[in-house]
C-alpha cells in the first residue's frame, strides 16, 4: 500500500508539473506578437518522449527555418558516419613524354567536398592551398606543359544546384550558393565597395575577392545612414555571370564588404588550378571547363587525392554556424551514399527514409525542399523534430550531434537566447538550434534540468508580421521554465 501511495503521489506530481508548463506556455502564448501568427512546440524528457511536459499545435505542419538541420544533420551522422569524409582527386588523362609535355587533359573529380578550399572547418584549407597542392602534384608527375584542357567533373550530381522554392531575393548571395560536387572556396566570393559617407548617395564597387573570370557587375545600391546592417542583395541565376546588386548599405568611411555566390563553382576551381599551375611555369594550352559525364578514370593516372575534414567537423558548422550550402551538400550526399545520383530529390528522398524507418515522421508529417531550410515552403510538424533530437540521445553519434548545437551565448547560432548570458551556469545547460527567416523565428536543441535530465524542446512561430524581437523573449522564458523543472 506504502509504494501504491508513492507511486500515485509520484504520477500526480508529474502531472501538476506537466499541467504547469503547459499553462505558462499558453499564457505567454497570447503576447501580441503572435496575433494572427502560428506558433507550435512541445518539449518532453529524452527519455520519456511521449510524456510531454507541453505540446502546442505539435501535429501542425510548420515552417521549420534554420531547424531543419536538425534532420539533415542526424541522417547524416547516422547514414555516413562521424568519421566520413569526402575526397576529390586529380588526374591526369595520359602520362607525360619525355618532355614533360601532357598531350592530354587535367581532370578534377568532384566528390561532393563542401569545404573544399574553406576554411571555416577546423582541418581546412584555403583555396589558394589547395590549388597549390594541386599544381605541386602536377609538377611532381613530372609535367611541364598540359596541351589539353582542365575540366572539372561535376557528374556526382545531377538536377538543380539550387532547392526549386528558393527566391530571387535570395539566390545570388553566400547563403544561397549553388550546391556542386566540386564547391570551392564555399561557392561565394566578396564583393567590396567604395566609402561613401553621405547618404542616399550610390555605393560604388571597389573590387571583388577573388577575381571570378567572366563576371560583370551592376550596382545599383546607396548608402543609408540610418541603417547600420546590410541590406544589399545580390540577384543571379547559377551559371549567370551578369549579377546585379539592389539595396543599401551603411554609410561609412572605410568602405564596407558582402558576401555573394559563385554562378560556377567548378568551373572557378579549374580556373585556379590553370592560374596556378602557370604561376609554376606550367603552361596550359587548353581551356578550364566542366562535364556531367564521368571520363573512365581506370585508364588515368591518379595525381592527388583531397580528403575533407571529418563529418562530425562539418556538422559542427552546418548547426552551430547555420551554414546552409554545407547542409544541402550533405543532403545530396545521402543519396550518393545509397548509390544514386546525388540530386537534391535524391538526397531528400533518402532523408524521408530516415526519418520513416527510425519512425520519427510518418508520411504527411513532412513537406520538405531542401536540407538547410531555406526554403519558407518547407513544412515539419515539432513533433517531428521532437522525436529526431530524442532519437539521437540514444545513438552513439549522440555527442557529436549535441555538441554541433550553440549555446546561448555563442556568436554562431545568431545570440538567439542573449538574456540567458545574465545567468551563466543557466547558459552551459541549454544547446539551441535557431532558425530565422522571413516571418518566421524557431529553436530547437536541448536543456538540462536541475538534476541534470535532459529535456528536448521545439518551438516555431510562423507568419510574424514584425520582425520584433518579442517572439525570442517568449521563447527564452519558456525555457527558463523547463530549466527550473525539479
Amino acid at each position: 500500500m506504502r509504494y501504491f501511495l508513492l507511486f500515485i503521489y509520484f504520477c500526480a506530481t508529474v502531472s501538476a508539473t506537466a499541467q504547469t508548463v503547459q499553462d505558462y506556455v499558453s499564457a505567454r502564448l497570447q503576447h501580441p506578437v503572435l496575433k494572427g501568427a502560428w506558433w507550435g512546440g512541445a518539449a518532453a524528457y529524452v527519455n520519456a518522449p511521449e510524456d510531454e511536459l507541453f505540446s502546442v499545435n505539435a501535429d501542425t505542419r510548420l515552417t521549420p527555418a534554420s531547424t531543419l538541420k536538425l534532420l539533415t544533420t542526424a541522417a547524416a551522422l547516422e547514414t555516413l558516419g562521424p568519421e566520413h569524409r569526402f575526397q576529390t582527386n586529380l588526374y591526369a588523362q595520359k602520362r607525360p613524354d619525355e618532355n614533360g609535355i601532357l598531350k592530354g587533359d587535367l581532370y578534377l573529380q568532384g566528390g561532393g567536398d563542401p569545404t573544399l578550399g574553406s576554411t571555416r572547418v577546423a582541418g581546412a584549407e584555403s583555396w589558394q592551398t589547395v590549388a597549390k597542392k594541386w599544381a605541386k602534384a602536377v609538377k611532381d608527375a613530372g609535367i611541364t606543359r598540359v596541351e589539353g584542357n582542365i575540366i572539372a567533373d561535376v557528374s556526382l550530381f545531377e538536377g538543380p544546384s539550387v532547392g526549386p522554392k528558393v527566391n530571387w531575393e535570395n539566390m545570388g548571395n553566400y547563403y544561397a550558393a549553388p550546391a556542386s560536387p566540386l564547391s570551392f572556396n564555399d561557392n561565394s566570393f566578396k564583393i567590396h565597395f567604395s566609402p561613401q559617407p553621405r547618404d542616399g548617395k550610390p555605393a560604388e564597387v571597389s573590387s571583388i575577392e577573388p577575381e571570378v573570370p567572366g563576371l560583370t557587375l551592376k550596382s545599383f545600391v546607396t548608402a543609408d545612414g540610418k541603417n547600420k546592417k546590410d541590406n544589399a542583395y545580390v540577384y543571379g541565376a547559377p551559371h549567370q555571370n551578369e549579377l546585379e546588386i539592389y539595396g543599401t548599405i551603411p554609410t561609412n568611411f572605410t568602405g564596407f564588404t558582402i558576401s555573394a555566390a559563385l554562378p560556377d563553382p567548378a568551373f572557378f576551381a579549374a580556373h585556379a588550378l590553370k592560374t596556378e599551375l602557370e604561376k609554376q611555369d606550367i603552361f596550359v594550352l587548353g581551356v578550364p571547363q566542366t562535364t556531367h559525364t564521368a571520363p573512365d578514370y581506370t585508364t588515368m593516372s591518379l595525381l592527388h587525392a583531397y580528403q575533407s575534414p571529418k563529418l562530425k567537423d562539418i556538422v559542427v558548422i552546418i548547426n552551430k554556424r547555420s551554414f546552409n550550402l554545407y547542409a544541402d551538400m550533405i543532403l545530396r550526399q545521402l543519396a550518393v551514399h545509397a548509390g544514386k545520383k546525388g540530386s537534391l530529390q535524391n538526397g531528400l528522398k533518402e532523408l524521408n527514409n530516415f526519418l520513416r524507418e527510425n519512425r520519427l515522421a510518418g508520411p504527411e508529417d513532412t513537406v520538405i525542399y531542401d536540407g538547410s531550410g531555406l526554403s519558407r515552403d518547407n513544412l515539419v510538424t515539432p513533433h517531428t523534430l521532437l522525436r529526431t533530437l530524442a532519437f539521437m540521445t540514444t545513438s552513439p553519434n549522440f555527442t557529436y550531434y549535441y555538441n554541433s548545437l550553440a549555446t546561448p551565448d555563442d556568436r554562431g547560432d545568431l545570440l538567439l537566447l542573449r538574456r540567458f548570458l545574465k545567468t551563466r551556469k543557466a547558459v552551459s545547460r541549454v544547446r539551441v538550434k535557431g532558425g530565422t527567416i522571413d516571418g518566421v523565428k524557431a529553436a530547437a536543441g536541448y536543456v538540462t534540468d536541475e538534476k541534470g535530465n535532459q529535456i528536448a524542446f521545439v518551438l516555431i512561430a510562423n507568419n510574424l508580421a514584425t520582425k520584433s524581437e518579442a517572439i525570442f523573449r517568449i521563447h527564452e522564458d519558456i525555457l527558463k521554465q523547463l530549466l527550473a523543472q525539479p
